[in-house]
């Protein structure tokens, strides 16, 4: 189901609010602190935060939204992210449902990590725009109303222009649950926003707190996105391989929000996980 009221940053644009957003971002397009075409915002409003990645891709309309249109390739493409133990698609009183299991920086058990279930509904293609959002009603920690998106155009060149959106609510238990985990294994974390001398964050000026929580994971997402993405050149025995190396590779360029392990712990969990969920399927 649909969330009620979404805060403006974590509503889709449609195509004519794409497009005039990759307008209005030019400048921070062409210079950034990422190296290339790409500009993520985050805002924070009533217990809610939400993150956009905006970045232009080296890659046709087409390939594009033939890799996002399909929930099982989405399996694929979530099981990249570091925290993401497992993913399978299910069907409820009629409608999809992408289960994934979310959890420890290392091995576990799927049953030991937390269940994340997004209503899955049929993306929004046509010849200029492609959509797709997907809803969490509930997460860990009293967390809920969680929300990935991704909107697509086509740009000239055979380039595409992506938006890819993440974002959370939580309230008082969760508040309590989260600032815990920010004052102990997470107190040294930050995000990628540059923020007023004085605000909560990292000593170098980052973003802090739940917002640098919902930075570092909308860029997790989008990396694995652009990862996914990237692997489809290669033959499908070498895909895996490609992608999961192309993952950790892009996380270790911003090594002060992103590095968790080392890349042989990375690639042989990843490995081991895959395994477990092709197994299920």
């Amino acid at each position: 189901m649909l969330l009620a009221a979404l805060p403006a940053l974590a509503a889709p644009l449609g195509a004519a609010g794409l497009k005039a957003r990759y307008d209005s971002l030019g400048p921070q397009l062409a210079s950034n602190q990422f190296g290339g075409p790409l500009v993520l915002q985050s805002e924070e409003a009533q217990r809610r935060i939400d993150g956009s990645v905006y970045a232009v891709l080296d890659h046709p309309f087409a390939v594009v939204t033939g890799a996002l249109v399909d929930p099982a390739q989405w399996c694929d493409i979530l099981i990249l992210h570091l925290n993401t133990k497992y993913c399978r698609r299910t069907e409820a009183n009629g409608e999809t449902v992408l289960e994934l299991r979310v959890g420890r920086k290392v091995e576990q058990d799927v049953d030991s990590a937390s269940l994340l279930r997004f209503g899955w509904r049929p993306p929004t293609k046509t010849a200029d725009y492609f959509g797709i959002q997907m809803t969490a009603p509930e997460g860990p920690y009293g967390t809920r109303d969680y929300t990935l998106l991704v909107e697509a155009v086509p740009l000239p060149g055979n380039r595409t222009f992506l938006r890819m959106g993440y974002g959370l609510a939580y309230g008082t238990a969760s508040s309590i649950a989260l600032q815990l985990y920010l004052g102990t294994a997470g107190r040294d974390k930050v995000g990628f926003t540059r923020q007023e001398p004085g605000a909560q964050g990292g000593e170098d000026g980052f973003v802090g707190g739940m917002r640098g929580v919902v930075e570092r994971n909308t860029m997790r997402y989008y990396l694995a996105i652009d990862s996914y993405l990237r692997s489809l050149a290669a033959p499908p025995s070498e895909r895996l391989e490609k992608r999961l190396a192309s993952w950790f590779d892009g996380t270790e360029k911003f090594p002060r929000q992103l590095h968790e392990v080392e890349r042989d712990e990375y690639l042989q969990m990843k490995r081991n996980e895959v395994r477990r969920q092709a197994a299920a399927r």
